[in-house]
């Protein structure tokens, strides 16, 4: 049975005021008018023909791939309208949606109340001002501060998303965003290396030399730092990185190497290798006592194995180059919380846990 699952209703663009550097919502959803509310009750109902069979705990109604608040009140209230009807019947439990800072105030948030909904993202990005600049946000980090308050005092569940490696974005930056997102408490939060998609200005700035993209190493790096201090918070991230399946339909789109399809088990696979190596350390000053290879059990949730396993192979690749001198197993202790893993070393049949 699954748990949570999400309908979402693409409506790109029309409500944003103005094209970001890295934004191509008409390619990016692969269609330029928005859906009619005809449209919109059947992408339901073809959703919940599979959801309601198999039992799903939680299925949210979500419109994405624009600044939803930024449609006028009306047409706000149209789709919230088909939502909420949904909703009151108790085949939807959640109404969620995705906007922008700018987008948010208290005539927005009391129309949302009237139709029940229950979650607003805001599409952060950063909370550094001159990167918001330079990616053409069209607003400053004040404007993101007080939408943030704004919707915790209407009491709906914030969400936030963060991108990595825009214009004059560094390491020290993408620190200082997560942990002002710490302070502001939200529910959510999604985290996005930044891709390049064509026939945006983010492409033509990477084609002239102007913009140069993170590596997959330091794109790798930096969310996972970031994904650390939200995670240590409690916050609950739910998304890392774009997903082929849903939003980009065509690999041609992107440039300069910045999309993986798998990009979140990079970030968790590079956590699990970094809390192994944490428990290795230990060993590695004794390992000169053993004659031969030293057996070692690393272990893993089994909702989390692939991880310790990582992206194809990487993690068993690293560990076998690394560290030659141990026999090393892979296995599933499920007594083990989610994203925790754990190392025994096996010398002269004593075992003892690192």
């Amino acid at each position: 049975m699954k748990k949570h699952a999400i309908i979402p209703i693409f409506i790109p663009h029309k409500g944003c005021p103005n094209d970001c550097v890295f934004c191509n919502q008409r390619k990016i959803t692969a269609r330029t008018a928005p859906p009619s509310e005809k449209e919109v009750r059947n992408t339901i109902e073809t959703w919940l023909s599979t959801l309601e069979p198999a039992g799903t705990d939680v299925i949210e109604l979500a419109f994405f791939g624009g600044s939803f608040t930024g449609l006028p009140l009306e047409e706000q209230s149209a789709y919230l309208s088909i939502a909420k009807e949904y909703k009151d019947k108790r085949r939807i439990k959640k109404i969620h949606m995705s906007t922008r800072p700018d987008y948010i105030d208290e005539t927005i948030l009391n129309n949302l109340k009237k139709y029940d909904a229950d979650t607003i993202e805001l599409g952060v990005q950063s909370f550094d001002d001159e990167v918001l600049r330079l990616s053409g946000r069209g607003h400053d980090s004040a404007s993101v501060y007080k939408s943030c308050r704004l919707i915790q005092e209407y009491d709906f569940e914030l969400g936030i998303q963060l991108m990595i490696g825009l214009p004059g974005d560094t390491l020290e930056k993408d620190i200082y965003s997560a942990q002002e997102t710490v302070k502001i408490r939200p529910s959510i939060a999604r985290l996005y290396p930044t891709v390049i998609i064509s026939d945006t200005q983010l492409h033509h700035l990477y084609v002239s030399g102007q913009y140069t993209p993170l590596s997959e190493e330091d794109a790798v790096h930096r969310t996972k730092e970031m994904y650390k201090i939200l995670t240590k918070a409690g916050i609950n991230i739910i998304r890392v990185g774009l997903k082929s399946s849903d939003i980009l339909s065509d690999e041609d789109q992107t440039a300069g190497g910045t999309f993986h399809p798998a990009f979140r088990q990079l970030v968790e696979g590079a956590i699990a290798r970094e809390q192994i190596e944490d428990q290795l350390k230990e060993y590695v000053t004794l390992k000169g006592r053993s004659n031969g290879k030293t057996k070692a059990d690393f272990y893993a949730n089994r909702r989390c194995f692939s991880n310790l396993i990582g992206n194809g192979g990487r993690n068993k690749k690293f560990f076998l180059e690394k560290y030659p001198e141990l026999n090393i197993l892979y296995k599933v202790n499920d007594f083990l919380q989610d994203y925790q893993y754990e190392v025994k070393i096996k010398e002269n049949d004593n075992e003892r846990n690192i």
